[in-house]
């Protein structure tokens, strides 16, 4: 006769074995990124599809861009993540240590808006935004002012003491605008001396106080201390969700990319599926989700928001992305300590 139990427990000792060798089988990738908002949005709404489809886990390493630069800096020799989000301009520096491999040719590297792309495909936009012009429309309503058109405004004489200005040593933002002002005095990323020389004369002129970030513009845009002020469209979104007055402006000159950007790291343990994974997070699909669950803005135009009024906002934001200004993070990056040290003795003293 036939032990059934013996049988059964030979039965659920198979199954267990492969069950062993399956989870065995499961490779992990690794992805540096921001934590937060960003970690809670990738690994809950866009991780899971790809994980499935591929028998992978991918396991978020959170910290700052400059944080997660600092751990692939540390194991250039041998890679401990595979890919990895940073800031753009972090990005460059990564780039240019040689810490990242050029994204392979695909159909949703493709589909990805020109102003994403970054140093011959070595890094792609993932969350786009922008630096243009915020201004308390409530404000300007009470006094008749038109909505500002060009980064110029905020040297114009009646913004006396209602220019809230974000110091470009601290503040992304901050360094946008000026770098915009620089160019529009006739500089140029590699040349910022018309900024330095002129600015505390314009637009230095009507800054009722420079801030180290942003966090102080809803207080003083409430207050009515704020009328304009260097800002982004997803930052004024998040105001006027709180019910505070403001708007968003496009320069005429063009507003500055600001975007989280992702690349492939070299030399890595699993190149050929770091590479299908980062194709992957370029694809509508992927953005879309992205999208509803933490309000990432899509790099792929392809990608649907989940309401119209979503959709009309971010068909806007492209639209705006089409005179978007890319910085040279080269020349930035090679001055950035020498121009923070003048902001602070020549402008903010």
């Amino acid at each position: 006769m036939i032990n059934r139990n013996a049988l059964a427990a030979t039965v659920a000792t198979i199954a267990l074995a492969a069950a062993g060798s399956a989870v065995a089988q499961t490779k992990t990738l690794y992805v540096g990124m921001n934590g937060g908002n960003f970690e809670k949005t990738f690994t809950q709404a866009v991780f899971p599809e790809f994980e499935k489809a591929n028998n992978v886990k991918v396991v978020v390493v959170p910290g700052t861009s400059s944080d997660i630069l600092a751990k692939a800096t540390a194991a250039k020799d041998k890679p401990q993540m595979h890919v990895m989000f940073l800031d753009d301009g972090v990005m460059v520096r990564a780039i240019g240590a040689g810490l990242c491999e050029k994204l392979k040719p695909s159909p949703e590297l493709g589909e990805v808006t020109p102003g994403a792309h970054m140093k011959d495909d070595m890094a792609v936009g993932i969350d786009l935004g922008m630096t243009g012009l915020g201004y308390n429309k409530k404000l300007f309503d009470e006094k008749g002012w038109a909505a500002p058109t060009s980064w110029m405004d905020l040297a114009d004489p009646k913004f006396k003491d209602k220019v809230v200005f974000q110091s470009a040593s601290a503040s992304s933002f901050g360094l946008h605008a000026f770098l915009m002002f620089n160019r529009i005095q006739g500089g140029n990323e590699s040349n910022v001396e018309p900024g330095f020389t002129k600015f505390r004369d314009t637009i230095g002129k009507n800054v009722i106080e420079f801030i180290p970030s942003s966090a102080k513009i809803s207080e003083m845009a409430q207050t009515g201390e704020a009328a304009i002020f260097p800002l982004t469209p997803t930052a004024i979104a998040t105001l006027k969700e709180k019910g505070i007055g403001v708007e968003y402006a496009q320069p005429k000159e063009g507003s500055v990319v600001l975007m989280v950007a992702q690349c492939v790291i070299a030399n890595n343990s699993e190149p050929d599926l770091s590479q299908k994974l980062a194709a992957y997070l370029l694809s509508a699909d992927a953005q879309s989700k992205a999208l509803a669950a933490g309000n990432v803005v899509p790099s792929n135009p392809k990608a649907k928001a989940s309401t119209p009024d979503a959709e009309k906002k971010l068909e806007a934001f492209h639209a705006n992305m089409k005179t978007a200004v890319v910085l040279d993070w080269d020349a930035i990056n090679a001055k950035r300590p020498e121009w923070n040290s003048r902001w602070n003795k020549m402008i903010e003293r």
